[in-house]
């Protein structure tokens, strides 16, 4: 009898310490953060930089894959949107709902990122938005869960406008009251966004406005917007849109023979230098571009010393990646960043003061960053709008440059404060669209 009490009382110890290991392996299984990662991987969406954007998070993500954060596993759950609104939308019901993801991270297309922010948010999942732009996203929403690190579009269309109206005379020889401008845009959200920051800056300027109208980015033909261009006889463009209607838009403008001083763009599709190139061939020359500044041109000297050592590493990763591209994109650098600024920040500090990697912790973690400028790799602060303000999860203190392609490199031409050099303005006589 004895020996059965025993042998009883064994088996009860087993199972008592099979359980407690289970409680254990289970506790230590969930000190973990699983991150829902959104972007096109297919679709013409992709090439135009959403893939470049998801390499850029990816690059980040590995990284605090191998050393975790705060005692914290990183793991990353990949989905492609497609290129689609609503398969975006799906897979960010799908990673949240059977994932069971603790967050999303990424989002290129604004189009997409319109109705997924409102999901999330009614979800009560917590959302960082390393990429698009579009003010709707936020604009009057008051939403406690979405954040983005990232500069707003109108923010994109003001920059440009103020760009070529304190350069007008001197390097025009027109008054802003004398100089004509175009804007056209893609029809979606993005595309939309920035051409009202365009229209409020060209007013603000006194610019005369000759054209502004918008199209599909899925148009197969964009020869009736040339010919009206070619009526209105712009002297600067403001183009936003993606690739290819990019494409499609030089080729036939080449096509037609239409002639301009400058063409800007609003990032997306002119921030990928290598599908422009071979689009365009030498015709992207001079061509300027508007975003978040590449963090191989932000200036260093003012950064904080930690993130030039990071910033090598991107490159060297990305390089890697992709090896023998001739202008690392802006888009690679700009999801690295916003993504480092998540994980080095938001995350610490949710897991120290608010107990863990919940919604409601990192909501609460993120309204507490205040990253001075200089503080992030790409040179600006971060410090977001509070609740109860207009636009409410925005970084107020992003701000885009304007760069310019010369001769197969990208340079920063403005603000002043940021420029490498001064804009090549007009463009040259004898280049193709030159009307000198």
């Amino acid at each position: 009898m004895p020996g059965r009490k025993a042998a009883r009382l064994l088996v009860g110890l087993s199972a008592a310490i099979a359980v407690l290991g289970m409680a254990v392996t289970a506790e230590a299984q969930e000190k973990k953060i699983k991150i829902g990662v959104i972007y096109d991987l297919t679709g013409p969406l992709a090439g135009g930089g959403s893939e470049l954007q998801y390499i850029g998070a990816k690059i980040m993500l590995d990284q605090y894959a191998k050393t975790g954060v705060e005692g914290y596993k990183v793991e990353a759950v990949y989905a492609d949107a497609q290129s689609k609104p609503d398969v975006a939308i799906n897979e960010a019901v799908r990673l949240i709902e059977q994932e069971k993801v603790n967050m999303l991270l990424g989002f290129f297309s604004s189009a997409q990122c319109v109705p997924v922010a409102a999901r999330v948010e009614q979800l009560k999942n917590f959302m960082w938005i390393t990429t698009c732009i579009s003010s709707a996203v936020l604009d009057n929403k008051n939403f406690k869960y979405v954040f983005r690190p990232q500069a707003s579009g109108d923010q994109f269309g003001l920059m440009t406008m103020d760009f070529i109206a304190q350069n007008s005379k001197a390097k025009l020889g027109k008054d802003p009251k004398d100089l004509r401008v175009a804007i056209i845009h893609e029809d979606g959200a993005y595309g939309v966004d920035v051409a009202k920051g365009n229209e409020a800056g060209a007013k603000k300027a006194g610019f005369n406005v000759v054209m502004k109208e918008g199209y599909s980015a899925t148009a197969p033909d964009l020869s009736a917007l040339v010919t009206k261009l070619k009526r209105a006889r712009p002297d600067v463009i403001f183009h936003t849109g993606y690739n290819p209607d990019i494409t499609l838009f030089g080729r036939q403008a080449r096509e037609q023979g239409l002639k301009f001083a400058a063409l800007v763009g609003h990032g997306a599709g002119y921030g990928v230098y290598e599908k422009l190139k071979e689009g365009l061939g030498a015709d992207v020359n001079y061509v300027f571009n508007t975003d978040p500044i590449s963090i191989w041109l932000a200036n260093q000297k003012s950064m904080d010393p930690k993130l030039p050592p990071v910033i090598k590493m991107v490159g060297e990763e990305f390089d890697k990646a992709k090896p023998g591209v001739a202008i690392r994109s802006a888009h690679v650098g700009m999801a690295a960043s916003n993504t480092y600024v998540f994980l080095t920040d938001v995350l610490p500090r949710a897991i120290k003061k608010y107990g863990g990697v919940d919604p409601d912790a990192l909501r609460k973690a993120a309204l507490e960053v205040d990253i001075p400028e200089g503080g992030t790799m790409l040179g600006f602060g971060v410090k977001f709008h509070g609740e109860g303000s207009q636009m409410a999860g925005q970084n107020e203190r992003s701000f885009p440059v304007v760069i310019q392609y010369i001769d197969d490199k990208s340079y920063v031409v403005w603000p002043k404060s940021q420029a490498q050099r001064e804009a090549v303005l007009p463009l040259p006589k004898g280049t193709t669209f030159s009307n000198q």
